[in-house]
């Protein structure tokens, strides 16, 4: 029961990017296609997920224990720095029509700080290796689906006449703010 709440509550109600406002620029910067969202969900899914377990595995076997926990942020950076080339790297000799499908995104992925925030969080809340997993799995599927809903809109609003002065990045912050009150509506779930 408790890797469902974990899982329910990363989607919905503790959405990383409409509650946490971690990830807010790719969210606004890669939402203004659905293919574009979908294959930047994809991405971001495998590198947190990947992510999360080795910064896990380091922070339980050798920050913790030689007390050096005041490293995280910046051991964290590297790591994911380091996982997002190596991923790219292999992607590129295994698998050269995956990589060019994803090979826009995984540059974009070493700056997302939804990586990192995921990353710090599992640690913060004392999850452990498997809920670790979970509930990262279950914030990039958060993740992704707010990225998918709010290009689906702005696929929508760019077949309708807006007022000029609203046209851009007016009308995709005012549609984030009314995306997030309606997810605020999950927070009595859980």
């Amino acid at each position: 029961m408790g890797y469902i709440i974990i899982f329910i509550s990363a989607i919905f109600v503790n959405n990383v990017v409409l509650a946490q406002f971690l990830g807010i620029c790719p969210f606004l910067g890669v939402s203004k296609k659905v293919s574009t969202a979908i294959g930047m969900t994809g991405a971001v899914t495998f590198v947190m997920i990947l992510a999360t377990i080795v910064t896990y595995i380091v922070q339980t076997s050798i920050l913790t224990p030689l007390n050096i926990e005041f490293m995280q942020t910046i051991t964290f950076i590297l790591i994911i720095a380091a996982l997002v080339q190596m991923v790219e790297i292999i992607l590129k000799k295994i698998s050269p029509p995956l990589y060019q499908a994803l090979g826009v995104f995984l540059p974009l992925i070493t700056t997302n700080c939804v990586v990192l925030g995921v990353a710090i969080l599992v640690i913060q809340k004392s999850y452990t290796l498997l809920s670790s997993v979970v509930y990262t799995g279950a914030t990039a599927l958060g993740f992704g689906l707010a990225l998918i809903i709010f290009a689906g809109i702005r696929e929508h609003l760019d077949l309708i006449k807006i007022p000029k002065g609203m046209k851009g990045a007016p009308i995709a912050l005012v549609t984030a703010g009314l995306l997030a009150m309606a997810f605020m509506g999950f927070s009595g779930i859980v």
